[in-house]
């Protein structure tokens, strides 16, 4: 890990983060002059996971009003110490549980995972208790490794039909984690891939469904996914400094053990 905190040093101050954003958005710039696409047409959403909530108050304080976590109970740990500051926007963006969905409808405004019927009437039941509603994209494997979550591409059309059905729950579009690999143009399929798929899909959707929204890119992938279309990066360690917490830890496999292999850390 210690060519990973070198590139990645921790962010300890406002003035860090401050730097990093302004850091982050410029390759954000770059990356979009290289394919003639807008800036603005591109979400940053910092991804606070592992971090203490004295580092979230911080990047707080340098700008930041949205952060995504992956872990259900970690997130609402933070959304609930940290009351006082109204205006912070919580995106989940980590395999759920049907049984964690109660929390997440309770404070999260956005879930970047619903790979299931399951976990949709989960949801939509507990949103309809609080009053709520949520933004959430579909999780799709484009990499097609076991250990990744998400529905196999030829299975997202199917599934959005069913999702009119939950009236609580705005689909906003697709995501996906690309294939962990050095090789840029491996990574590049993973984001072609669901770039077709959405537009694809768009003549399929039902009314009232929207897939204008890509979800891909990470810190270590994140100017690839733009070239590729994406609408929103989810970038952590390049705005918060690099984890000691390996992959595995907040990307499992499936069948419930550690992951050999998955994306990079956001």
């Amino acid at each position: 890990m210690h060519d990973m905190h070198d590139r990645w040093p921790q962010a300890s101050s406002v003035d860090d983060f401050r730097h990093n954003l302004a850091a982050v958005h410029a390759r954000i710039q770059a990356a979009c002059q290289r394919v003639g696409r807008d800036p603005s047409t591109v979400q940053l959403l910092p991804v606070s996971k592992t971090k203490p909530e004295q580092s979230l108050r911080l990047a707080y304080a340098a700008g930041c009003r949205q952060l995504g976590e992956n872990k259900v109970q970690e997130a609402y740990q933070k959304w609930e110490s940290m009351q006082d500051l109204e205006d912070i926007q919580w995106s989940v963006i980590g395999h759920l549980q049907t049984n964690k969905a109660k929390l997440v409808a309770r404070f999260a405004t956005e879930f970047q995972a619903l790979d299931s019927l399951r976990v949709a009437e989960a949801l939509e039941r507990r949103l309809q208790e609080y009053g709520r509603s949520l933004d959430v994209y579909i999780q799709v494997n484009t990499s097609g490794e076991e250990s990744k979550y998400g529905l196999p591409p030829e299975q997202v059309a199917d599934f959005l039909q069913a999702l009119p059905n939950f009236s609580a729950l705005r689909v906003r579009g697709l995501m996906t984690l690309a294939v962990f690999s050095a090789e840029a143009e491996q990574v590049r399929r993973c984001f072609i891939l669901l770039r077709n798929l959405r537009d694809q899909l768009r003549q399929s959707a039902p009314a009232g469904i929207q897939l204008d929204e890509l979800s891909m890119g990470m810190s270590g992938d994140f100017e690839i996914a733009i070239e590729e279309g994406a609408t929103l990066v989810r970038v952590g360690q390049a705005i918060f400094g690099a984890r000691a917490t390996p992959d595995s830890f907040y990307w499992p496999s499936q069948n419930g053990t550690a992951a050999t292999k998955t994306s990079p850390l956001p």
